[in-house]
């Protein structure tokens, strides 16, 4: 469902106002929990009825997803100043971060002693909360002047002309490459961490969980580092977005270096170091991405910014089903062709370093390609007002 997102941006660019889209997409997403947890109950009974109400549930989660998180990126976009938008993209995920801790500590707690009923009950719940956040979140967000105006005429006409023109513009379609190949090589990475860490390390499920704590741990600290360096060095070559994208789309491939030599060098390696330096990496690019992203979307005075952002959401979406699709095959075919994991996960590492080493060679293009408007790549500061309400 979230290759639809870019159709679901067009309609909220036609629109004009993008928190209905939020609070929309937030219902659909609650009904969408909920129908998965009553067809987890239901499955006990009645497989098959089960299986296809899971299926219209996940439908509905991807579809409330696709389009709460293309209008809130959009809002983001429009509301954030220039500036101060890689902060916003820090806090933002930040916050998606808070979210998971808080919900699985709270969600498993209540969920003890398990029963199909506690599960459903549970779920409601937090499905409650979250619509209910959501709501006094963006209360007062956007003004009666966000709903009309030329903006809104602009975005007007069908999807695929709207589609037709953002692709034209080289540096949104150089920055959906981007997306896809980084988004590819980040998935396919970190869904075979843990098996490899168990295969060639000898470490057991619960210490190859918590090494991916420790690689979350690290992403978490290159996100803090990319707005800390913004602030520090604001309008400075260290300050640049195209510089974090492509340094760490560039370092992410170098420790996936690291880690497949390191399946030669066996447990004497520093596994913890490198998975943490991998992590900062992998988020130093993200956080960067993801200001590049607010950025671009409104490139020119563009008036499509929910289709472009809804195309690089498309992109990381399919990019993220493919990845892990990618990794999980490479690694079982290698060890069938190597007979061994250590060559295995060695050459799959590889290539993944290989991936990463053109998503940083696209990032260093995406801000050279003459488009609308460059802009301004510089990384944000995370400190001061940074969304603007349409009271000022």
């Amino acid at each position: 469902m979230q290759v639809l997102r870019p159709r679901l941006g067009h309609g909220s660019d036609a629109g004009g106002r993008r928190t209905p889209w939020i609070l929309g997409g937030m219902a659909v997403l609650a009904a969408g929990g909920i129908g998965a947890a009553l067809s987890t109950a239901w499955m006990a009974r009645y497989p098959v009825h089960g299986i296809i109400a899971a299926v219209l549930s996940y439908g509905l989660i991807g579809l409330g997803v696709g389009a709460s998180g293309t209008a809130l990126l959009v809002l983001l976009a429009k509301r954030v100043g220039p500036a101060r938008r890689a902060a916003a993209a820090t806090i933002v995920w930040l916050m998606m971060f808070a979210g998971f801790a808080l919900t699985a500590t709270l969600a498993g707690r209540f969920l003890d002693p398990f029963s199909p009923a506690r599960l459903i009950g549970v779920t409601s719940a937090v499905a409650a909360v979250a619509l209910l956040i959501t709501l006094f979140a963006v209360r007062g967000m956007e003004g009666p002047a966000a709903a009309g105006g030329p903006d809104r005429a602009a975005a007007g006409g069908t999807f695929r002309d709207a589609l037709a023109q953002v692709w034209a513009d080289r540096q949104a379609r150089q920055f959906t490459i981007f997306v896809f190949v980084s988004m590819l090589a980040y998935s396919a990475q970190e869904l075979i961490l843990e098996p490899f860490a168990g295969a060639v390390f000898g470490l057991q499920p619960g210490a190859s969980t918590r090494l991916t704590g420790v690689q979350h741990g690290g992403a978490l600290a290159g996100m803090l580092l990319v707005a800390l360096m913004g602030s520090l060095f604001a309008g400075r070559r260290l300050g640049a977005l195209r510089l974090w994208m492509t340094g760490g789309c560039a370092g992410s491939a170098v420790m996936l270096l690291v880690l497949a030599a390191g399946a030669f060098a066996g447990p004497a390696w520093p596994l913890r170091p490198a998975v943490f330096a991998l992590g900062l990496a992998n988020g130093a690019f993200t956080v960067a991405a993801i200001g590049a992203m607010m950025q671009l979307a409104g490139a020119g005075g563009s008036p499509r910014e929910g289709v472009r952002m809804g195309l690089w959401g498309g992109a990381q979406a399919v990019a993220f089903a493919l990845g892990g699709l990618f990794g999980t095959l490479a690694s079982d075919l290698a060890r069938l062709l190597f007979g061994s994991p250590v060559g295995a996960y060695a050459l799959v590492f590889g290539l993944e370093a290989a991936l990463f080493l053109i998503a940083a060679w696209q990032a260093a293009r995406v801000f050279a390609a003459p488009g609308p408007r460059a802009g301004d790549d510089r990384a944000a500061a995370p400190f001061g007002p940074m969304i603007t309400t349409s009271r000022g």
